[in-house]
This record gives structure tokens, C-alpha cells and sequence, in this order.
């Protein structure tokens, strides 16, 4: 089942007396559950899309979809509640507040809702996350005691207290050295598998691709690839076992 539908979406930013099209008649669609790279070089489109499905920006033509709800007819209101009920998101540069500690920072989308989540359970809730993500000890530390992995690895967690269906990660790795990557989005595949949380990546980074069920690649602001691994790998075996009867039956 689809959770995001992106239906001939073009968008246009105004850059004077010119315009820029970021992005060209882009079809596609994430099923629930993807772990999805949406890869390109600078300019390719891949963080303007990422802004439409987190709702941050609207298409100048076509139709984005998230959880069934087209986000161009939604008021301000319905944008926001679905944000924070839907969406979860990690950025480059973590985005933590400095005053917070590391439990403070992971509660912090809770206090901005309606959130069932209260008392004990909410305290349970969080400490879980910070089980899951190797911060436990660091409960009462803030940002600035903190190296750049385990800051990414509060982002996660915050990026999941809301139990969203979706996160977004733009160039999540970008900060990291490549160690620290690799263990991040090992990390991230590790929530997606046991929370069936879907990830969608706006990234270079080969890693991430490479680790990926799901590639999109974009370039000048269209798709130029658009494939599930599994399904490339069974197209693969089932032509390799082709022509290996062919070679059989001469």
C-alpha cells in the first residue's frame, strides 16, 4: 500500500525575472515500510522533493499524496497535525536545541502536540529510544557534550518519538565521517525493520544507496531510474536461468 504518491509534480522557483524548474514531471510512489534512497547530484531536485512530501513545500503543477491526503487541498492546520502525526524528520546539521539534554531534545515533538503519550509511558517510551540508538548513559547530556554521531543518533530518536509513518532524511551522513555514517544508517535500517517505519533518504552518499530496497535517482530535476532491488535481482536470475536453458537445448 502507497503512503506517498507523487502524480506529474512540477515545481518552479521564481530567481528574478527568470524561473528555475527544480523539478520535472516526477511520477513515483513509496509503499509502507520502504527504506528509500531518492539519490541525484547538487540540483538534481531531490531536496525539493523532500520538502513536498514533508509538506514544507507545494507543487507548482501535479499532486503529492502523503497517507492518502492530497497536501494542496489541506489548511494550515490539517499541514501541521500532519506533520507531527506523519512525519518525523533528521537533518544534516541535527538541528538540536543547545539548552536541552539529551532526553529533553528527544521529548521535545511530544510537547508540541496532542500526544496520547503521557506519564510513565512517555517516559518509557523515550527511554526505549534511547536504548535503541546507544544513549542511555548520556541521558542528561546536552548537545555541545556530545560528538557529531551520537547528536544524529538523537536526532533519530526525536525524528521517531511521535511514532510517525514516515521520516525524512536529508543528506543525513553529510556531518559524519564515514565510519560514523556507516553505523548511522545501520542504525536507521535497524528502526525501519523492527518499528516498519518508512525511511526516505534525499542523499549522494553511496552508502545509503547501496543499503537501499528502494532507488530513485534523479537528474535535472527528472527520474531517470526508478527500481525496487529485489525486483532487479529476480529480473537477473530469471534471465541468467534463460539463458542458461538456451545454452541447454543446443
Amino acid at each position: 500500500m502507497a503512503i506517498v504518491e507523487l502524480e506529474n509534480v512540477t515545481k518552479i522557483y521564481p530567481l528574478g525575472k527568470t524561473e528555475v524548474v527544480a523539478v520535472k514531471g516526477v511520477s513515483f510512489s513509496i509503499t509502507r515500510g520502504d527504506f528509500i534512497s531518492i539519490a541525484g547530484p547538487s540540483g538534481s531536485g531531490k531536496t525539493t522533493i523532500l520538502n513536498m512530501i514533508g509538506c514544507i513545500d507545494v507543487p507548482t503543477e501535479g499532486t503529492v499524496k502523503i497517507a492518502g491526503r492530497i497536501t494542496s487541498e489541506l489548511n494550515d492546520r490539517e499541514i501541521t497535525n500532519l506533520r507531527h502525526d506523519v512525519i518525523g524528520f533528521i537533518f544534516q546539521s541535527f538541528n538540536l536545541i543547545p539548552v536541552l539534554n539529551v532526553y529533553e531534545n528527544i521529548e521535545f515533538p511530544l510537547l508540541l502536540g496532542k500526544d496520547s503519550l503521557r506519564g510513565r509511558e512517555k517516559e518509557e517510551w523515550i527511554q526505549f529510544l534511547m536504548e535503541e540508538v546507544g544513549l542511555s548513559e548520556w541521558r542528561n547530556h546536552k548537545p555541545a557534550e556530545l560528538s557529531g554521531g551520537q547528536r544524529q543518533r538523537v536526532a533519530i530518536a526525536r525524528a521517531l518519538v511521535t511514532k510517525p509513518q514516515i521520516v525524512l532524511a536529508d543528506e543525513p551522513t553529510a556531518n559524519l565521517d564515514s565510519e560514523t555514517g556507516e553505523a548511522i544508517i545501520e542504525l536507521m535500517k535497524k528502526m525501519n525493520s523492527d518499528l516498519g517505519t518508512t525511511f526516505i533518504f534525499s542523499t549522494h552518499d553511496p552508502t545509503i544507496v547501496e543499503i537501499a530496497d528502494h532507488i530513485i535517482r534523479l537528474r535535472d530535476g527528472k527520474i531517470i531510474e526508478n527500481y525496487r532491488k529485489a525486483d532487479r535481482e529476480a529480473e537477473g536470475k530469471k534471465m541468467r536461468a534463460d539463458a542458461d536453458a538456451e545454452v541447454s537445448g543446443r
